[in-house]
């Protein structure tokens, strides 16, 4: 596939074809894959390089990183989220943003940056994992994160789980993560992160999923994010393989995460013992003392930080 350079100021314009990839069709794949998504009514914008026919692929050694952002009333800490995933150390990167009609600045943003992103599209959605869901069917990548839009990356943070990935190709990972800073304004107020272990995993979230990355062929084989959840469905995902999950460990800080997020509340703990106990097989009883306990540590963090 012949390889052309937009321009060598970003990592989402280094390494592009005017050939669209070919989509291989497989009954058992359960990702959909397609380059662009159906119209819809409520639609107010669209576009990106794909729309000009440039297209990305993974190449030996130089996997396509698919980076996904879902954003909704996010003008005031979104540029500096792009900012950071076109400004990447690491020459093959895929940019989708996915906007839920945002009614600020943040189109008017995102067409500023239109010629480093991929795709961006404006328009209704059913929440965070739905909006996921619809950057999932665009991604091409090999390998896919999702990065949200008030979060920004590390300059070197793709390019170091890259390095990860060609060291460990013979293991066919599913899913590599890193820690992260938890940030109220400039101060860090916590670093998260674990390396994941089942054990671990069917207790609490112990990785962070910000900034991770995941196979393709985690999608293909497990499908896409259940919407019935509304802040937990990323956990409620990676509980779907259970101990079978191949998971690898950076163990570097790649991303700077602001705290507060959708996931910082309650409900984000009934949901986890709801997937724990639906998807992961865990015990009930179990699990509702295990979101007590998380309940009291939740309030008093906050109490600390706040």
């Amino acid at each position: 596939m012949p390889q052309k350079k937009l321009s060598k100021c970003y990592s989402t314009t280094c390494l592009v074809t005017n050939e669209l990839p070919v989509i291989k069709k497989n009954p058992k794949n359960k990702l959909e894959t397609a380059f662009f998504l159906p119209e819809d009514e409520g639609r107010q914008g669209l576009g990106g390089l794909r729309t000009q026919g440039n297209f990305k692929a993974s190449h030996p050694n130089k996997p396509l990183i698919t980076v996904v952002t879902a954003v909704f009333n996010c003008d005031a800490m979104l540029e500096k989220s792009i900012l950071s995933v076109i400004n990447q150390t690491y020459d093959n990167v895929e940019y989708i943003i996915i906007d839920g009609c945002s009614t600020d600045g943040t189109v008017d943003l995102i067409r500023q940056y239109e010629h480093a992103i991929d795709y961006w599209v404006s328009e209704p959605d059913n929440g965070i994992y739905d909006a996921w869901n619809k950057g999932l069917r665009l991604a091409s990548g090999e390998w896919i994160a999702f990065l949200g839009g008030d979060d920004s990356y590390f300059e070197c943070a793709l390019e170091e789980y890259v390095y990860s990935i060609v060291d460990c190709r013979d293991r066919q990972l599913h899913y590599i993560s890193s820690r992260i800073n938890l940030r109220a304004g400039d101060k860090v107020v916590r670093t998260i992160g674990q390396q994941w272990s089942w054990k671990t995993f069917q207790r609490y979230m112990n990785v962070a999923h910000v900034g991770s990355l995941h196979s393709r062929v985690l999608f293909e084989k497990y499908g896409i994010y259940d919407t019935n959840y509304r802040v937990c469905g990323d956990y409620e995902f990676l509980l779907r393989p259970r101990e079978r999950l191949k998971a690898a460990y950076l163990n570097l800080t790649t991303v700077n995460m602001s705290v507060g997020g959708a996931s910082d509340n309650s409900l984000a703990l009934c949901e986890m013992e709801r997937a724990k106990v639906v998807t992961g097989g865990r015990n009930f009883f179990i699990s509702r003392i295990e979101r007590i306990i998380a309940t009291f540590k939740l309030r008093l963090r906050k109490w600390l930080w706040y």
